[in-house]
């Protein structure tokens, strides 16, 4: 009852907003259509006016009607007329042969569509289906559009007359299928690419969470599942997805939208999907509140509706709309400069149109004639440039329909010709739907020489022009092209943008982002918690040693063996080549040491050299301890082959040095241990043991332990020995050159043997420790070989828990401390007496003592 309602105030009077006309007799006039008369007549139907309903309150009682004419789609009509006219005097389309108009205003309603539909069938009085008062019926097609609402529409009452339909609309793959829609043709490139577009700019500008906003239509939610399968491949995320009736745009009070939600909306970019009258449709809602910095990208262009000439700001400003790309035709700028109500009497809608905006008044009663109007008016001068002079999608696509059907009818026309004699275009008798066979295959190239198919498995993408709204004081509105997809070119050439010349909306100063989570930068990587969308991450840094260098990374890369990670994790920089060398604080400390306890061992060997008939020095093997003074020299000097560049030679000599001289400085203790232990064990002179310590049998300890140790390396060498090596991990800035022990187990079969040399010492050592003399080292021996193996049994872990050069350290540290160990433990006390106490090293002392002793 409502929609008949603001059919009936439509056909009564026009409101008075912006587009609407005076409430006078003359402007409340009307006819059924704009018809021009010719010996072919092609029909349209356009929504010429737009109603919408508007609502103070929820009170569906207060709803405020609003009839406008639409100026965009009234430039459909100029281009039907433009192409007629230019045809007409194109001698080599329809010679002779004339082309009319008859132009039909509809709304998207079911009944007054087929109201209008059946008028012009039956006759501007006669709405009977089958009936007709025409003498005769001249209309060989039908032009609808622009939305697929009104072709589906006139669809069920065409197809029972098989009259030729095409459609000026947006491409709609539903209405491929021949088998339901056999009667109707697309003019309109495919959309195929759109969705593909509209993504690549939303990547262009890393806009990755955005909002969708779609037209139920017939192909809602196949447009939806389209962009949501193109978005997911692109890693972009959908903050909503609103699918709405287009009745409720179209027709139904602005509370059942609530377009108040849209301001709190956590997505900066909103996407909207459907034709221009739904898009103004839905505008018309949205301008009730003032929705800012929110981009807004469409899929179609619409007419600006706005009616306050000081409205200075607008939701829709900055917005970015994806037009079909097509050449311009060379006369229609001129043409639209001189279209005049004289010109074209027949056209009550432009009369109407001048005398609302040039200040015009109409002579007499008739209403067809205006005075007074404004000098030279034209619409290019229309107030607030309302009027493009550039053709629209939709004129071009109307422009293209109307030269199909003359192509058809001019195929059609030669084919009678040639079947029958025909002296004029009178004598022409055909129905329409004869133009079928000619249309379902008609290709053509138009005056602005591109290429136009109505079959559809022919037909190719649309390129797109992206446009940018920007909207002025004083009712002022501009699109301007900013950029252009094609999906014919390389992929990453597709889009070409003019970022610089893009007005943004208000508050907007910069280019603005719409993402979930902020951008991950170079040194951190994206982490997906669980239960969240793709596009809602944290960002964690880089593991150790791994960077990234872009943003948004998934996943860090490894530096390579030779280069590690700079602080910020976002390069690689090549290591240097390190080593414990001579200028390094812990070279320079251990040298030092080294050369200071070899000074010092050189020099107890001189004091022992000088006082080698003293008692002291003579006591438990002379040559023994000389042995042991010059092994310890040795191993003290050995350190140096630990320090310094590695090479081949030093590889080698740092593990076998350190285990033969180790092995005569502790096979030397373990001689000197049993020494001392025949020593005292010796009680009768013809006991086997006195033979041992006669013979000097403990001396050949030392060489058979060092032949042994000697094997062991030999083996190892033979087997696996020492190389050099680099170690790549260990420091995160270096590369270290360092020596490879070539066979582990040959090393800790050495180090073993060493061991067991050293415990065996020790044990011997223990036992004698208490035995009576004044000369007896077995105490010192006992320290020393603690010492000794405390140093060795604490290197290992030590050595398996260090990295880099500061194994070697341990490795030079515990050979110093060792060395050190037997030297301060042995030869200390007998330093101090030859030193400091001479007087006790002699045999006159010793007898005192013993003599002391006896007496007490």
């Amino acid at each position: 009852m409502m929609l008949l309602l603001i059919f009936m105030f439509l056909l009564l009077q026009y409101s008075n907003d912006v587009y609407s006309f005076d409430r006078s007799y003359c402007a409340s006039r009307t006819k059924t259509s704009v018809y021009k008369d010719g010996d072919m007549v092609v029909a349209a139907f356009l929504p010429l006016f737009t109603i919408t309903v508007d609502s103070a309150s929820d009170n569906q009682s207060n709803n405020n009607f609003h009839i406008q004419f639409n100026l965009k789609n009234y430039q459909i009509v100029l281009a039907m007329v433009y192409a007629i006219e230019e045809i007409n005097r194109n001698p080599h389309i329809l010679p002779n042969v004339s082309l009319g108009y008859d132009i039909y205003n509809v709304l998207f309603n079911e009944w007054f569509t087929l109201h209008r539909c059946i008028s012009w069938l039956s006759g501007p009085k006669k709405y009977v289906p089958n009936y007709t008062c025409r003498r005769e019926m001249k209309s060989i097609a039908a032009l609808t559009g622009i939305s697929w609402i009104i072709s589906t529409d006139i669809r069920t009452l065409l197809e029972l007359y098989r009259y030729p339909q095409l459609t000026i609309g947006s491409f709609d793959p539903n209405l491929n299928n021949h088998e339901q829609f056999h009667d109707i043709y697309q003019i309109a490139y495919k959309d195929m690419s759109l969705t593909h577009g509209i993504v690549s700019l939303l990547n262009y500008f890393h806009w990755n969470w955005v909002g969708l906003i779609v037209s139920e239509g017939q192909n809602g939610f196949q447009i939806i599942s389209e962009v949501r399968a193109e978005m997911d491949r692109n890693k972009i995320c959908l903050d909503f997805v609103e699918l709405i009736r287009v009745s409720e745009v179209s027709y139904l009070p602005s509370y059942l939208l609530n377009p108040t939600h849209l301001a709190k909306l956590t997505a900066n970019v909103i996407i909207t999907y459907g034709d221009s009258d739904f898009l103004r449709g839905f505008m018309f809602y949205s301008r009730q509140i003032f929705v800012t910095r929110k981009v807004w990208i469409m899929n179609s262009d619409w007419d600006i509706i706005t009616q306050s000439q000081h409205f200075i700001l607008h939701s829709l400003h900055g917005s970015l709309i994806f037009a079909h790309h097509h050449k311009e035709t060379s006369g229609y700028r001129n043409f639209i400069q001189t279209v005049h109500p004289s010109k074209y009497p027949e056209d009550f809608y432009l009369t109407r149109f001048w005398f609302y905006f040039f200040n015009c008044s109409f002579a007499d009663d008739d209403c067809s004639t205006l005075e007074n109007c404004l000098p030279n008016a034209s619409l290019h001068e229309t107030p607030g440039n309302r009027f493009d002079m550039v053709m629209t999608e939709f004129a071009y696509n109307m422009y293209n329909a109307v030269y199909a059907v003359a192509h058809s009818l001019h195929k059609m026309l030669l084919h009678e010709v040639e079947v029958r004699e025909v002296r004029k275009a009178e004598d022409l008798i055909f129905s329409a739907w004869q133009l079928h066979p000619f249309l379902k295959n008609m290709q053509f190239t138009n005056p602005a020489g591109e290429q136009v198919t109505l079959d559809e498995k022919m037909k190719l993408n649309a390129e797109y022009d992206i446009l940018n709204y920007w909207n002025f004081p004083e009712g002022l509105h501009l699109k301007v092209k900013v950029g252009q997809f094609s999906p014919y070119g390389p992929l990453d050439q597709q889009l070409s943008l003019s970022e610089d010349i893009i007005e943004w909306p208000t508050e907007i100063t910069e280019t603005p982002r719409s993402v979930c989570s902020e951008s991950c930068g170079p040194g951190f990587r994206k982490s997906l918690p669980e239960g969240k969308r793709i596009c809602c991450f944290d960002c964690i840094p880089c593991p150790e040693n791994e960077i990234s260098n872009e943003t948004d990374v998934d996943q860090c890369m490894q530096c390579l063996d030779h280069q590690y990670a700079n602080t910020a994790q976002n390069h690689c920089l090549q290591k240097s080549m390190t080593f414990l060398h001579y200028e390094d604080p812990m070279g320079i400390s251990l040298s030092c040491i080294a050369l200071c306890f070899s000074a010092l061992t050189s020099l107890v060997l001189g004091i022992f050299l000088k006082q080698k008939n003293t008692p002291i020095v003579k006591a438990n093997n002379r040559t023994l301890t000389y042995i042991l003074l010059i092994a310890l020299n040795f191993c003290f000097l050995c350190s140096f082959l630990f320090i310094g560049h590695p090479n081949t030679v030093t590889c080698i000599l740092q593990q076998t040095t350190f285990a033969v001289v180790f092995t005569v400085a502790v096979s030397t203790v373990l001689a000197k241990t049993i020494t001392v232990v025949l020593a005292f064990k010796v009680t009768a002179p013809g006991r086997r043991i006195r033979w041992l310590l006669v013979t000097r049998a403990p001396n050949f300890i030392v060489p058979i332990c060092t032949l042994i140790q000697i094997i062991l390396c030999g083996v190892w060498l033979g087997n696996s020995p020492p190389f050099i090596d680099t170690d790549t991990h260990s420091e995160n800035e270096h590369i270290i050159i360092m020596c490879n022990k070539g066979s582990v187990t040959a090393f800790y079969c050495v180090l073993g043997y060493l061991g067991a040399l050293a415990l065996g010492s020790f044990t011997l050592a223990f036992l004698a420790r208490n035995l009576p003399d004044t000369f007896n080292e077995a105490k010192f021996l006992t320290f020393s070989m603690l010492v000794f193996c405390s140093v060795w049994v604490t290197f290992l872990p030590v050595y398996h828990s260090t990295k880099g050069k500061h194994m070697v350290v341990v490795e030079v540290f515990s050979i110093l401390v060792s060395s050190a160990g037997l030297l301060g433990c042995i030869f200390a006390p007998k330093c101090y007496i030859i030193l400091l106490r001479p007087q006790r090293n002699s045999l006159q002392s010793h007898r005192h003592k013993i003599h002391y002793k006896y007496m007490t």
